[in-house]
């Protein structure tokens, strides 16, 4: 909750007064010093007002997300979703480490990056085992059903693979199932 108080302030700030704005995004513990990100909108030499924007859904895509994400913290995203006006991009790195990295929906930057305590990594390895498709691949098969608002590994029971909810353009949500092989996108029965 601080982390949304302290972004919507930031945010609201630069917006304000159009200067360049330094966002930190508090993640994780809130006694955890190590569990903030800074990211500095201006660092690149990209001068776009300097501005850090309000969250506007439906710039960036959910599989532009996960590759913003995956560039900031290498491995291998199992999930995105669009939560509290922001992406949320959970990744699992080497030696079984996970992450959860924000990206803004209106321009791919990094909000902020935590390192999560999970202890599902060998269930999540075992169900990406044979896959061929990543999670990027999975959201960019959704998108031909709408607009993708998470894209997730279902780890559980015989039917893993990567499930996907999209919305229309009328705000109707559906879920969907995208093949671990081939990409195939299909209805998902439990959506009925």
């Amino acid at each position: 909750m601080k982390r949304n108080i302290v972004i919507a302030v930031v945010t609201a700030a630069a917006l304000v007064g159009g200067g360049t704005a330094t966002a930190l995004a508090v993640a994780g513990d809130d006694d955890d010093p190590t569990s903030v990100t800074r990211t500095d909108d201006d660092r690149d030499g990209d001068d776009d007002d300097g501005a850090v924007r309000a969250a506007a859904p439906g710039d960036v895509t959910a599989a532009e997300a996960v590759t913003a994400a995956l560039k900031h913290t290498p491995g291998t995203a199992v999930s995105a979703e669009l939560d509290d006006g922001s992406w949320e991009v959970d990744v699992l790195a080497e030696g079984d480490t996970w992450h959860t990295v924000r990206i803004a929906p209106d321009s791919g930057k990094v909000l902020g990056a935590q390192k999560d305590d999970e202890d599902d990594a060998a269930e999540v390895r075992a169900a990406l085992k044979g896959a061929s498709v990543t999670a990027e691949d999975a959201a960019k098969a959704a998108a031909a059903k709408g607009t993708v608002v998470s894209v997730d590994l279902d780890d559980d029971g015989g039917d893993k693979g990567w499930e996907a909810e999209t919305r229309a353009s009328g705000g109707d949500a559906r879920d969907w199932n995208v093949d671990p092989k081939t990409a195939s996108v299909t209805p998902d029965r439990d959506d009925d």
